[in-house]
């Protein structure tokens, strides 16, 4: 008896124990768990709960709601994954749940980040405890991010291929007039971390789309013309295909700023195209003979000679373009034509007017003759008519084509938008370019460009323009089945021996 009377009192000594011993735990113990405790912030943080995200944290800063609902207006955030690892104890008192997460920016994208959720007992619960990188790691420190524009690279100006523009192709001047017309730089997008001190990193990018122009050229005429020019100083070609006015190639080397779009200059003998389509209207027609003699005076005034003083005696007019027999040209036209009616043609095949490529430009220009001098001087390209290289290329893709048409570097609407509306294009009497094609023909036949070994189907003509105290001007326009050309030397010589060569090289390098 004695004995169950000592266990039962052993018993109930024990069950007292226990009591106090949860008494105790009750009074003075931890309420919840580090697990428990980080799952609730993680729920209420994808649930964007930042009240109660804050009431789990230890002691959280006063602007703990405006750094979060900051974070995700400044920056756009449209959505947020969290992917917590199981918490980890890192002591009595503490643990830690590192976590993987992505945030969706509105501009940028997704924006994956990784970091590590502390926790800790405070006042016999578990908290969280609250730094800038909780939010996220590269705001250790006192760094913030924000996002920011950049520009982007400066207009790229192609071919009409989307090539780039061939190196050392001598059009870099009327590309530096076309870059400022395309500035608006398209602008990118990042996300950038800034350090205290001031240092910047890029942490995501939205890059700018670039800023691409296609021009009218075309790579391989562009470098079929530069290489033309190939040790020839102060000289110029123009390539236009005849049926849509768009320039092919320019490839310039004048010098002393002189541009071959926009500088007039005498045309010499391929001035006689624009006399020719008035004789042609007039009545006169391809094999109408006429005389070509050494020399020609108007009666009472000056005379003029042909080149070397060559008699040719009666020839066909085809053969005195062919010849470019100055007395022929006199002759004819003074005796068939008047100022005004040479002047109407002249404004008939553009001169006059400017010429819109994008890049500006302007054709040519003639002055009424004050004197029967002045106008056999005007008939030969002399005197007071001048023309651009543009405007002689232009002429002749006219023959081609049977339709005067505006050149243009660019698309029409950006010509439109840049230089003003291009003239539309103006068809051409069909009897006076027919005669004219088969005229600039036989230049090529049998006349001044012969023998210099310009590729078959090549029409076109010559000139040398007089420059008192100088060296004359070469010229040689001309055309083939689906280009348009003229060629140009400043102070070169004659057309035939500077400027026909050049051409030569041209064709037989496309």
């Amino acid at each position: 008896m004695r004995r169950r009377r000592l266990i039962v009192l052993l018993g109930a000594v024990l069950a007292v124990m226990a009591a106090v011993a949860f008494a105790v735990a009750a009074a003075g113990g931890v309420r919840g768990s580090a697990a428990a405790t980080a799952k609730a912030y993680f729920d209420a943080w994808r649930a964007g709960d930042v009240g109660t995200m804050s009431r789990l944290v230890d002691r959280p800063p006063g602007d703990f709601r405006e750094r979060h609902r900051a974070m995700d207006a400044e920056l756009g955030v449209t959505g947020l994954e969290l992917r917590p690892a199981p918490v980890k104890s890192t002591g009595e008192e503490s643990a830690e749940a590192p976590f993987s997460g992505v945030r969706t920016l509105d501009e940028l994208g997704e924006w994956p980040f990784d970091g590590v959720l502390r926790l800790a007992v405070r006042d016999g619960e578990w908290k969280v405890l609250w730094a800038p990188e909780t939010l996220h790691p590269v705001l250790k420190g006192g760094a913030t991010v924000e996002l920011t524009d950049f520009e982007g690279p400066a207009v790229e100006l192609v071919t009409r291929e989307g090539d780039p523009i061939p190196r050392d192709s001598h059009v870099e001047s009327y590309l530096a007039r076309l870059r400022p017309e395309f500035g608006d730089v398209n602008l990118g997008l990042a996300l950038v971390a800034k350090e205290p001190g001031g240092a910047e990193r890029r942490l995501l990018t939205a890059e700018p789309k670039p800023n691409v122009v296609r021009l009218t050229l075309s790579r391989p005429v562009q470098a079929a013309a530069a290489r033309a020019l190939d040790g020839v100083e102060n000289s110029s070609i123009v390539v236009l295909r005849p049926g849509t006015g768009e320039v092919l190639a320019v490839a310039d080397r004048l010098k002393d700023n002189y541009s071959a779009f926009h500088d007039m200059f005498p045309p010499g003998s391929t001035f006689k195209t624009i006399v020719a389509a008035a004789l042609l209207k007039s009545g006169l027609q391809p094999g109408s003979p006429v005389p070509c003699p050494a020399r020609y005076a108007i009666p009472g005034h000056r005379g003029f000679d042909n080149d070397g003083e060559r008699d040719r005696g009666v020839v066909s007019f085809a053969d005195a373009l062919a010849y470019s027999c100055n007395t022929t040209f006199v002759q004819q036209g003074t005796t068939r034509l008047d100022a005004e009616e040479l002047r109407e043609t002249a404004l008939e095949w553009g001169f006059g007017r400017s010429m819109p490529t994008g890049a500006q430009g302007a054709c040519g220009s003639i002055e009424d003759p004050q004197t029967p001098d002045d106008a056999g001087a005007n008939i030969i390209g002399q005197g007071k008519v001048l023309a651009t290289p543009l405007c002689m290329a232009a002429i002749a893709a006219a023959v081609q084509d049977g339709t005067l048409r505006s050149p243009r570097l660019l698309a029409e609407k950006e010509v439109r938008r840049i230089d003003g509306p291009p003239h539309p294009p103006a068809p051409m009497d069909s009897t006076v370019v027919a005669g004219l094609q088969q005229m600039m023909r036989a230049v090529v036949d049998h006349g001044t460009a012969s023998g210099a070994g310009l590729p078959p189907g090549v029409a076109g003509k010559t000139g040398t323009a007089e420059v008192q105290g100088q060296r004359p001007h070469a010229w040689f326009m001309g055309f083939t089945d689906d280009l348009a050309f003229c060629v140009f030397v400043r102070h070169g010589g004659s057309g035939g021996s500077a400027a026909v060569p050049i051409a030569v090289r041209f064709l037989n390098g496309l």
